[in-house]
């Protein structure tokens, strides 16, 4: 620990921090540009110039550790005068376009010119022009505007790992941009825009939509993925204009996806605002009443055996704790939330949630992934990856398909017979995993939606029993999800009962006539034209593949217009806000199912939304515990059965179009567009 005096107050700090953190520790604010807490120093907007004693002229504080001893002062009169000569020459070029700047109001240019600027300007000759450059469908480019902070160069190369963005030329003939004109390729480039202090990279598709003080704000949680992100919703009226990242060190830390970020204008798309049934083949629109009473005509006498059930990816644990005790309330076992078919074992919590947690990334010293590309499945716990990776001696291995994750691992090989052999120790990596400290496997939805996902599962337990990956203090056994609701599915027991059927045998049982009605609570990713003759109930958000099949629709609500509750890949109990209202007749799916049992005469036991979560707490204690996840107790889980020698799939071919609201998205058709074409630049095809 090294002590030094701030502004006449003695601090202690540890050591190898700057002088910088230090101020900010003594609660001294410290102007800056291009320095950033998550990003390597650069040292080069000099707006952080402090007073030392005994240096000839003001130092730059993010520049310089601490040393035992130093006496440092931040707002004396040659500070501020050092600050006011830095903000001039920052301003010579910067044009004065603030007006028509999509960042004007939330500028952190505008901001330290205020706080600590001169009040004006000697500059009188031409200002620079400097081209645009086009970054891709997600981010407008004013490069003229650009201050050369550099952070936008220094995220992409160390959090994003993909290394296109770079300066040419010095001094004001200085350009960042990417060398050759072309679109980025990370799925975490719109975090540039967050992190730009000027209004030189802006949002593309929220250009002159609103200004910040438009806008009611509200935190939410993301479902675009399983990692659950903490997010900030920005809406005016009834409209979603911007998803941003709330700061949440164990989960996104302050990044969040691109299409956590811009799927958002798909809310607006394709939406369900009112009751549909098919009548001559056609649907068409009707009332409440209407809807509900040509779902109880059609379930009239029907056993319960002959009634089935999916849970889709995007519903909240609310709406499957109302559709769980409805079907049980008709007496029907064929119940799944497990849309891909994954050989996912309820039985035992630890065997399908994420032990390590994501800030427990940092603390392991190998990795085995399998089955899974997190880069495409989850962005921000990819980053978290490279993050530890970057970090030093930390060894990852891929067992799967060969993908670019942005750092470096050995690949193992394609399929279950090489997970095989590391569970018999006849691999080298099994010795890898057995020598580290806290080793980590990370078991994806590829390895497990296959007809031998259970054994695969279970060959990946005996590897975390065999090699040191389960202990008291450690459990490095993970699987990843990639749907927001599987967990809290598998935690509220949206399984088959006692002689029920997955969602197979829902597809077959359909398709043979022995399930005769299908209830489809947001599932869109199943393949529609194997339900054969069944009459299909589809509630949902957006008209998507559910919706078209089905025979009756029931408007829901989307994410962001209800107060719902979601566990992440973690197992951590995430509760969503309410931001804007559901369009025309849509409802919160838990109240439509609530209604829908009293029309079928079997009312639920709850009539408000603190009853229907004392419910979920009552069907899993972890319902009753927001925030951190639990501890799980390790026990057994998979089953033994034949490996197949298939390779591992991987589960998300498109990493911008995953579930309806992004497929309704029209910024991530443009962002598909420019990866095609970025991939026949690449490769040097046409057409």
């Amino acid at each position: 620990m090294a002590k030094l005096t701030i502004d006449g107050i003695e601090i202690e700090v540890p050591d190898g921090v700057t002088v910088l953190q230090a101020c900010e520790m003594a609660g001294r604010e410290i102007p800056r540009f291009c320095y950033h807490e998550r990003l390597s120093i650069a040292g080069n907007c000099r707006m952080c110039l402090v007073e030392m004693e005994k240096s000839p002229k003001p130092i730059a504080s993010c520049a310089m550790p601490v040393g035992n001893g130093m006496v440092i002062k931040t707002n004396t009169a040659m500070v501020q005068k050092a600050r006011q000569g830095v903000m001039e020459f920052l301003l010579i070029n910067h044009p004065l376009d603030c007006p028509i700047c999509d960042q004007g109001g939330e500028c952190d240019l505008q901001d330290q010119a205020m706080a600590f600027g001169f009040d004006r300007s000697r500059f009188l000759e031409m200002k620079r022009a400097v081209k645009d450059k086009d970054l891709g469908p997600l981010i407008e480019t004013h490069m003229t505007r650009c201050i050369h902070c550099t952070r936008c160069i220094r995220f992409a190369t160390e959090v994003a790992g993909v290394e296109e963005l770079g300066a040419t030329g010095r001094g004001e003939h200085m350009e960042v941009g990417t060398y050759v004109e072309r679109s980025l390729t990370s799925e975490l480039s719109g975090n540039l825009v967050d992190l730009c202090p000027v209004g030189a990279l802006t949002s593309k598709p929220y250009a002159f939509n609103a200004r910040p003080w438009e806008l009611n704000r509200i935190e939410s949680v993301d479902v675009m993925d399983a990692v659950g992100s903490s997010i900030r919703i920005d809406s005016r009226g009834g409209a979603v204009l911007r998803v941003l990242p709330v700061l949440n060190e164990d989960i996104n830390e302050e990044w969040i996806s691109d299409k956590t970020r811009h799927a958002c204008d798909g809310l607006r798309r394709q939406r369900l605002d009112r009751p549909y049934v098919r009548r001559d083949g056609r649907l068409v629109e009707t009332s409440w009443q209407d809807a509900f009473a040509a779902i109880a005509a059609r379930m009239k006498g029907l056993a319960g055996t002959r009634i089935a059930a999916i849970a889709g990816d995007l519903v909240d644990a609310e709406a499957m704790t109302a559709l769980r005790d409805l079907m049980s309330a008709l007496g029907s076992p064929h119940v799944d939330c497990r849309q891909d078919g994954a050989r996912l074992d309820p039985a035992c919590r630890a065997g399908y949630v994420f032990n390590t947690t994501i800030a427990g990334i940092e603390e392991a010293d190998a990795c085995l992934l399998v089955g899974t590309n997190p880069r495409r499945e989850a962005a921000i716990l990819n980053a978290r990856f490279r993050k530890r990776w970057l970090a030093g001696g930390f060894k990852i291995a891929l067992i799967g398909e060969p993908a670019d994750l942005t750092y470096k691992y050995e690949h193992l090989g394609a399929g279950p017979r090489t997970l095989a052999d590391i569970a018999a120790g006849r691999h080298g990596f099994a010795q890898t995993l057995r020598e580290a400290k806290r080793p980590m496997l990370v078991l994806g939805q590829g390895a497990l939606a296959r007809a031998d996902g259970a054994a695969v599962l279970a060959t990946a337990r005996r590897i975390a029993e065999g090699h040191g990956l389960v202990c008291d203090d450690w459990n490095g056994f993970n699987v990843l999800h990639t749907a927001a609701a599987r967990v809290a599915g598998l935690d509220l027991g949206l399984v088959p009962g006692a002689g029920g059927r997955d969602v197979a045998g829902i597809l077959a049982g359909a398709a043979s006539g022995e399930i005769e009605v299908v209830y489809l609570l947001g599932a869109d990713e199943i393949d529609t034209s194997r339900l054969g003759r069944a009459f299909v109930v589809y509630q949902g958000h957006h008209g998507d593949a559910g919706a078209h099949r089905a025979d009756v629709v029931l408007p829901g609500a989307a994410y962001t217009e209800k107060s719902g509750t979601w566990v992440n890949t973690e197992g951590r109990v995430q509760r969503g806000a309410q931001a804007t209202f559901p369009p025309g007749d849509a409802r919160e799916d838990w109240k439509i199912l609530r209604a829908l049992s009293g029309a079928l005469g079997r009312p639920l036991g709850f009539d408000t939304l603190d009853a229907v979560r004392a419910r979920m707490a009552a069907i899993n204690p972890v319902f009753a515990r927001l925030g951190a996840p639990a501890r799980n107790n390790w026990g057994a889980f998979g089953s033994d059965g034949p490996l197949e020698d298939a390779p591992f799939a991987g589960p998300i071919r498109t990493f911008h179009m995953t579930c309806p609201i992004s497929r309704a998205s029209e910024t991530m058709a443009r962002c598909i567009q420019a990866a095609a074409a970025e991939t026949r630049r690449a490769t040097g095809t046409h057409g």
